[in-house]
């Protein structure tokens, strides 16, 4: 019988060279209402700013939900494991919907009685993993849904007749990021894994909210000592990346992040803004911007150090502004440490496993109603 997967012919070729062959696409669903208890609880903590607890344990639910009807889907017939695992909520008039999709592998010569590993790596990057010496677990998550409320936002705002850091809103900040990367390192030790790799970050803003949810695949590799059962190690580099990064010799320890929230001040902006009227440079906003952006690295660079890293490498900074004259930077990279005896099997990657999947389908249409598969394959 024909099979429908979800890999493209690039995905297919790297499957193939590490004994594997493609499965169906496979699907799970849940959806979900907050219901008015959740709402009346996530108000009462909305207020008080910090995690909203009702809301990240609904959203963590939908997800394991959808992900346990992923992988019980009757249409593995002997799969070793489903790779390429998403995980995507979509609203639907107030409700949600919690999607996972992924695409079934099988070993050749193999009937496995049940699932040997998930992932959230696809073709080419499982090919990547595999070769760089980490042997995938399960696809594993983390998430924390937050508030800054109504009293940060109150202390906050006075804060902001001043300029610099506002540390009540910094310190909100700080907290929530780091207890998703907490979660995602509890589900994989929990799952018997040393390390999580490829994850990959998003924060999705929600009835004046927002989730922060880390995506990664629970693995484990050889290198690492037994304290890592412990408190897995955790990265953020591409997988391509990180076959370069153990091909060199260097380790990925732990996924490092720094977060400043500063307002430019009363008088600042006051400043600024008649200066905005004339050409050349408005000082007030360039070293407001620098210091903030050199206090987020000095934050993640503490953390690394006391990871025990050598080096942060593919630091990435972004720059959210809050409104009022209040902007955040968040900085996060991968710390990394040189290890005598780390190799990759081979010594090139083939060009399969790092080509980009040109798309064939186009839509133009002026609408599109609910989520198409291909959006939800897309990286």
């Amino acid at each position: 019988m024909p099979i429908n997967t979800g890999f493209n012919g690039n995905e297919i070729y790297c499957l193939h060279k590490k004994g594997y062959t493609p499965g169906e696409l496979v699907i799970g669903n849940s959806v979900w209402s907050v219901g008015f208890l959740g709402g009346i609880g996530s108000a009462l903590k909305t207020i008080a700013g910090g995690e909203v607890t009702q809301i990240t344990s609904i959203i963590h639910e939908g997800r394991k939900s959808a992900l346990d009807r992923m992988e019980a889907w009757t249409g593995l017939h002997g799969a070793v494991g489903i790779t390429g695992v998403t995980n995507e909520l979509v609203i639907h008039s107030g409700n949600i919907e919690f999607l996972s999709i992924g695409s079934a592998v099988h070993r050749d010569n193999v009937n496995a009685p049940a699932l040997e590993f998930t992932s959230a790596a696809d073709g080419q990057e499982l090919y990547c993993q595999l070769d760089a010496g980490f042997t995938p677990v399960a696809f594993a998550f983390g998430n924390v849904a937050y508030s800054i409320g109504l009293g940060g936002g109150i202390m906050g705002g006075l804060r902001s007749l001043a300029k610099g850091e506002i540390k009540e809103f910094s310190d909100v900040f700080y907290h929530t990021r780091h207890l998703a990367l907490e979660r995602i390192q509890n589900e994989a030790r929990q799952k018997g894994a040393n390390c999580v790799v490829g994850i990959k970050t998003s924060i999705i803003k929600f009835g004046g909210m927002q989730e922060m949810v880390m995506l990664g695949t629970a693995s484990r590799h050889a290198a690492y000592g037994p304290d890592y059962d412990m408190r897995p190690a955790t990265s953020d580099m591409t997988c391509e990346e990180m076959w370069n990064m153990i091909h060199v010799g260097y380790l990925p320890l732990e996924l490092v992040m720094g977060v400043s929230v500063y307002s430019i001040g009363l008088g600042g902006s006051l400043s600024a803004f008649f200066k905005s009227f004339g050409r050349g440079e408005i000082s007030e906003l360039t070293h407001l911007v620098y210091d903030a952006r050199e206090n987020a690295l000095a934050k993640m660079m503490e953390h690394a150090i006391a990871a025990g890293a050598d080096d942060v490498i593919g630091i990435k900074t972004y720059v959210y502004a809050l409104g009022s004259g209040i902007i955040e930077f968040l900085a996060i990279g991968t710390a990394v440490k040189k290890m005598d005896g780390l190799k990759t099997e081979h010594d090139f990657l083939p060009p399969q496993a790092v080509m980009s999947d040109k798309d064939t389908f186009i839509n133009v249409a002026d609408t599109v109603i609910g989520n198409n598969l291909n959006e939800g394959r897309k990286r």
